[in-house]
């Protein structure tokens, strides 16, 4: 990227800066190419972040299902995030993971898990697995509290086989004939394979699964740098991770320097390691040299953290961005924009500044692929818990098997949000919603700068410089002045 008119003399985040239109032949936003060149086989540059209130399964099955990629975090028990890959590498790639229900569940704890928003709904099963029905999150808003999900089963649900879901003019055609905001439960032999609307028909002609070569849905798995991180590592690989991720706060330091190594040694050469987090082109070259072919980038600058205000210590991103991001090609490895994105313009800033993918967290926590239940406010308003991992909740469940009174030396230097709300957005209830949202942005951005891939819009992108009010005056009104 060039900057439009003077370099500036200090660092700059997002909101410093502004992309400037060029000349463009790209003709359609569906035609650019969003593979991040990052060494995976992701087909969008959007990751979920490997913190226990965003990434659980569910999420990173539907991150993979639109191309993307989810990361497990590193303070699951090894039997958990075994039970979470081995889920994941289950789910269907052509349709969305189903919601089921036993026929006794209540209304209320269903609604723990759907909001009642158009487009969502959920699957009764007998004890058996035999398909009961299906029903809209719509529905179940209207029901009381204690009424059975077995009696809002009112008519037969809308069935698609297996080659019928796999076909898109077929599956578009029998969910519009169903009518308004209709799923349908696809199975194969009896079996509930998962559910289908009409824009997740829509959906699959624009993205690509990112998928292993045996055809499944890709995860990435995190581990830290402290205890058998080697043996953690092995585990994690002989259970089919596609992309191994080793993460601690400070990236440049000499354990992980002295981890990395020792990981890359058991990682086949396929398999792409990340490593973070760091902010300058000396923690790059550190981190190249010790194994990674990926660089997490970024502190302090995600709305869970409190790094810089507690510590000081960080960098504004979009230079932290730019600055690692060259240094990275360079070595022939990649970064991952790790933080500080709001909007999606963010996403398209943090590419041009030569991000090869965009790390998210606390954006899709309230989603309903998210973990955690919905729980409602005073006002009636529904929401999901986030917090940083760095935080006292996160210290105390990464900790909980160690001595109390170490623990409690441990909890002394927790930093970090213990409990933030993020609410649903009736929107865009899904991370599939703000995928669409956040892509489409980037397209457009690719199309303004005259680019067809992101490798073209990096070295395309003219970046300008503004004030607080020039951001502002960016920003849409709710309502007139």
């Amino acid at each position: 990227m060039q900057f439009y008119g003077q370099a500036p003399q200090h660092d700059l985040t997002y909101s410093d800066v502004f992309l400037v239109p060029s000349q463009s032949q790209v003709g359609s936003r569906l035609s650019v190419d969003l593979s991040p060149q990052d060494g995976t086989a992701a087909s969008i540059p959007l990751v979920s972040a490997n913190m226990n209130a965003v990434t659980g399964p569910r999420l990173a099955a539907a991150m993979a299902r639109r191309g993307g990629l989810g990361v497990l975090p590193q303070d699951l028990t090894m039997d958990a995030v075994l039970g979470d890959i081995a889920w994941v590498k289950s789910q269907p790639t052509f349709c969305d993971s189903a919601f089921t229900f036993g026929p006794d569940a209540s209304v209320v704890d269903v609604r723990s898990v759907i909001p009642a928003v158009p487009g969502l709904g959920v699957v009764v099963v007998s004890e058996d697995g035999e398909l009961i029905g299906a029903v809209s999150a719509e529905q179940i808003g209207r029901a009381v509290d204690d009424a059975r999900i077995a009696d809002l089963v009112h008519s037969d649900a809308t069935v698609l086989t297996v080659d019928e879901a796999n076909d898109p003019q077929v599956a578009f055609t029998l969910l519009e004939e169903a009518g308004p905001g209709a799923f349908g439960v696809v199975l194969d032999d009896g079996r509930v394979v998962g559910t289908l609307t009409s824009k997740q028909v829509m959906r699959s002609t624009v993205y690509q699964s990112f998928t292993d070569p045996s055809g499944r849905l890709a995860v990435a798995a995190a581990v830290g740098i402290n205890g058998d991180v080697v043996g953690r590592a092995r585990t994690l690989l002989d259970a089919g991770v596609d992309v191994l991720v080793v993460d601690t706060a400070h990236g440049h330091q000499s354990t992980m320097l002295d981890v990395l190594e020792k990981v890359r040694a058991v990682t086949p050469d396929n398999v792409p390691i990340v490593a973070g987090n760091v902010v300058t082109a000396a923690g790059v070259t550190d981190l190249v040299s010790a194994g990674a072919t990926i660089i997490k980038v970024g502190v302090g600058p995600g709305a869970m953290c409190t790094t810089r205000m507690m510590t000081a210590v960080g960098r504004p991103q979009f230079s932290a961005v730019l600055e690692t991001s060259e240094r990275a090609r360079e070595l022939d490895a990649a970064v991952w924009a790790d933080g500080g994105v709001r909007y999606p313009r963010d996403v398209a800033l943090a590419l041009a500044a030569g991000g090869a993918s965009v790390m998210i967290g606390s954006w899709f926590a309230g989603t309903v692929e998210a973990p955690g239940e919905y729980r409602t406010d005073e006002h009636g308003l529904l929401y999901k818990t986030s917090y940083g991992m760095a935080s006292s909740r996160a210290v105390a469940q990464r900790f909980a098997q160690i001595d109390p009174l170490e623990q409690a030396r441990k909890m002394l230097f927790s930093e970090g949000i213990s409990e933030s709300r993020i609410y649903v957005d009736v929107e865009r209830p899904s991370v599939e919603d703000l995928i669409d949202q956040i892509t489409a942005g980037v397209r457009s951005s690719c199309t303004y700068a005259g680019a067809s891939t992101l490798t073209q819009f990096s070295a395309r992108a003219l970046v300008g410089i503004q004030s607080a009010a020039g951001y502002d005056e960016g920003r849409a009104l709710a309502q007139s002045w």
